[in-house]
Parts: C-alpha cells; sequence; structure tokens
C-alpha cells in the first residue's frame, strides 16, 4: 500500500506539495488521474496559491476511479468527500494503485475530519504536515481553518465533519491555537488549547 497524505489549515501549502509530488506525471508513461471534490469551486483545479496547477476531475465520488486503469491517483480537498469514498481509496490500495491525499484535517470544530480520520486508520506511507502563517497574529504556527461568516468566527454548532463549502458563502482564515475561536462545546484539552 502506497499512500501520501498531505494535511494542515488553510493557506498551509498543501495544493503546491499536491502538485509538486504529481506534476511531474505528466511527462511519463505513468497513468494518473488527480480527483478533487465537485463542491470545491474556488478553481477550475488543484491550484496552489503560488500559481502552481494540475489538471482534474471534479468529482462529487471516487467511485469512478476504479474504472480507470491509473497508476497513480491523486485526491484534492480529501475532506470534502464522503466516507464511503474512503472505501474506494482502500481498494485502490489493495489493487496497488499509489494515492496522495491533501485536504483539510480539523473541522470547524477543531476536530479532525472523518474521511482524514479513515485515510490515516489505512496507515499511510508517508504523512506530511503543513502549518500556515496566522492570519492574525502572522506567527507560523497556524493549524486551524477558521470558519468564517459575515467576517465574523462562526460559533454555530455543526454535526462533526462537517464540509462547508468553497463557494464564497463562507470565509476562511489560517489560525494559530491561541487566535482560533471555536464553538463553545468544542472540548479541545487544556494543554492542546494554549
Amino acid at each position: 500500500m502506497d499512500l501520501t497524505v498531505i494535511l494542515g489549515p488553510m493557506k498551509s501549502g498543501k495544493s503546491l506539495e499536491l502538485v509538486s509530488l504529481l506534476s511531474p506525471l505528466q511527462f511519463t508513461d505513468v497513468r494518473h488521474r488527480v480527483f478533487q471534490s465537485a463542491r470545491h469551486v474556488r478553481d477550475a483545479g488543484v491550484v496552489s496559491r503560488s500559481g502552481a496547477a494540475l489538471a482534474t476531475v471534479k468529482a462529487s465520488s471516487l467511485a469512478s476511479a476504479l474504472d480507470d486503469d491509473v497508476d497513480v491517483v491523486g485526491i484534492d480537498e480529501v475532506h470534502m468527500f464522503a466516507m464511503s469514498d474512503m472505501a474506494v481509496v482502500r481498494t485502490l490500495l489493495e489493487r496497488g494503485t499509489r494515492v496522495v491525499a491533501a485536504g483539510i484535517d480539523l473541522d470547524h470544530r477543531g476536530e479532525l475530519f472523518a474521511p482524514v480520520r479513515a485515510l490515516l486508520e489505512l496507515g499511510p506511507a508517508s504523512v506530511t504536515y503543513r502549518r500556515a502563517v496566522c492570519d492574525v497574529c502572522r506567527g507560523f504556527s497556524a493549524v486551524y481553518t477558521q470558519v468564517l461568516e459575515h467576517g465574523e468566527p462562526m460559533l454555530r454548532e455543526l454535526a462533526p465533519s462537517t464540509a462547508l463549502p468553497d463557494d464564497g458563502t463562507y470565509t476562511y482564515e489560517a489560525r494559530c491555537r491561541t487566535c482560533v475561536v471555536l464553538p463553545a462545546t468544542t472540548r479541545v484539552p487544556r494543554q492542546l488549547a494554549s
């Protein structure tokens, strides 16, 4: 099983890392395809903030990846896919397909997205965690993605692992442990919160 996982908050360079790993494949005979959640509508494909890009297939499910005869499957915005799609990843890995997946690890409550947890339970060969610059204090220690609604931290309690659309409804900021504002019902251990 060759599973590579790239995680972190918004603006941490996850897409750049994904592009870096997969873009050389376009110059080889390696059969590959990159999928991106159809819920991500900000860009037409994987585009890093530095301008690097990959062509992708927009998909609401990864099921079609099982129909492709490919050696490598890339997945962007993996947190936006369903738990049933993690079973597809398992099947791909059992077939010997290399999978490279990137996404935000923590939801609006500061808890692991269920699909990300499922990926980690598959025992990846490599996990890269990227931090970002906090949009509030400017420290290079952001590990959270703050969801903003009308410019203010969203404190409404949504179901765990709710992946909000990247369609302009909400805005997002990278935040460190000190600057993040989580819903009151979220229980972050005190030693992790400071």
